[in-house]
């Protein structure tokens, strides 16, 4: 029965990765922690699990946690080894590796077809030439603008520059059409150094060089800095985005309350959704907008899947992280994520399912992606920045101020 089983997983047609044999669920169990916001749902990844659990007999127990949540969980069960799956996100790989928390996975990966994997994904993997996980969750942001709300100001054109976004935006507010035009994720957490990472990128600026050198304080990022706190000043942008994170964004613009807001991809199937918002139809999903100094600017959203250095059952736990990451699982579950394998972006059913504005959308975007600096001490350095880079939303220090204090952070941090 064992090896009906196995063919039967590995002959599926629509099966488009090779799986080791794995065991049967009396013989494994695994655990495996997820995050529950953005990207795929709870409810995709627990469809995706139990159709794995009938392909091949293997339980899975998954647990879901907020982002927040995620990388203080994995690293309290670490030595306990709670868990044998993990997704991570991309600035996680490298301080997983060099505390021996994840196991590499080089020689599996790349017996995977890499040339049809988006470069992004396969960086969210990588540290110092190795893999630590599987590519998984293939995301970006974007920027998703309400198209009513400027037509009823006149205005016909999706702005593609910052310059014209806030033209765009004062002429909204000053007809009275929306208080706020701009809702962003300014909260004290990851989200404040996506967002940060996608306007910096916009003004050709980054926080670290080729050599992964701190380059907090460039003239780029100082002025990207300023041009943030100035949308809050000049009143166009809410208030209240010091305290939203991605789901507050989401909502403000579902309620018809923004006219533009980066978020990620899940976005664009929610704000189209009649039963959770009341702009349906009314948003489109847009490259970021650029400057003189770079067209557009994103920030790597991509989450592996990795395997604990404590896992007693690396083989099975791969096969679950390569039957998730399946062409014909990020298929038939793409409305939320788009896939990693570039061969499906012509799919019909995976356009039809995801939009075929977000595959557009994607195929510019994909183009300007930022890293975040993928070094051991990203999660201090990270931390630093949410605190220095909010007083200066707040107007409690300038950029100039908050920056070079944060290149010195940085500075410790490397040589510690």
């Amino acid at each position: 029965m064992r090896k009906g089983l196995i063919l039967a997983l590995v002959s599926c047609a629509a099966m488009t990765m090779a799986v080791s044999s794995p065991a049967f669920a009396e013989d494994v169990t695994l655990n495996a922690l997820f995050m529950k916001q953005a990207g795929y749902s709870e409810e995709d990844v627990t469809a995706m699990t139990q159709a794995f659990t009938e392909s091949t007999g293997i339980q899975v127990n998954p647990t879901f946690v907020a982002y927040e949540e995620l990388a203080p969980k994995i690293l309290t069960s670490a030595a306990s080894g709670g868990y044998d799956v993990i997704l991570g996100d991309c600035i996680w790989p490298a301080q997983f590796a060099k505390a021996g928390l994840v196991l590499d996975v080089t020689d599996r990966v790349e017996a995977l077809d890499l040339d049809d994997i988006y470069q992004g994904a396969l960086d969210a993997t990588r540290y110092e030439g190795k893999y630590y996980g599987m590519p998984w969750l293939n995301d970006v942001k974007y920027m998703f603008v309400n198209t009513k709300l400027l037509a009823d100001a006149g205005i016909e054109e999706v702005p593609t520059t910052w310059d014209e976004l806030i033209e765009d935006a004062k002429a909204v507010k000053d007809q009275g059409i929306c208080e706020y035009p701009i809702a962003a994720c300014y909260a004290q957490a990851e989200c404040l150094i996506c967002d940060y990472t996608c306007i910096a990128g916009a003004f050709g600026g980054a926080f670290v060089d080729e050599n992964n050198e701190p380059t907090l304080n460039s003239e780029e990022n100082v002025a990207a800095l300023d041009f943030m706190a100035s949308t809050l000043t000049d009143g166009l942008c809410n208030p209240k985005s010091l305290e939203m994170i991605e789901d507050d964004v989401l909502s403000t613009f579902a309620a018809g309350n923004a006219v533009f807001a980066i978020n990620w991809t899940y976005q664009f199937a929610s704000m189209n959704d009649e039963s959770q918002s009341s702009v349906a139809g009314q948003g489109v999903i847009t490259p970021i907008p650029g400057t003189d100094k770079a067209e557009s600017a994103t920030v790597n959203g991509g989450m592996p899947l990795m395997i604990t250095a404590g896992c007693q059952h690396p083989d099975e736990a791969w096969d679950y992280m390569q039957f998730l990451a399946s062409k014909e699982m990020q298929a038939e579950y793409c409305a939320n994520a788009l896939p990693i394998w570039k061969s499906l972006y012509t799919d019909e059913g995976v356009i039809e399912k995801a939009g075929a504005e977000v595959v557009a959308a994607s195929q510019i975007q994909f183009d300007y992606i930022v890293n975040r600096p993928m070094v051991p001490y990203y999660n201090e350095l990270s931390t630093s920045m949410q605190s220095e880079i909010q007083r200066v939303l707040l107007g409690e220090l300038s950029a100039q101020e908050a920056l070079d204090g944060l290149q010195e952070t940085a500075l410790s941090l490397a040589e510690g």
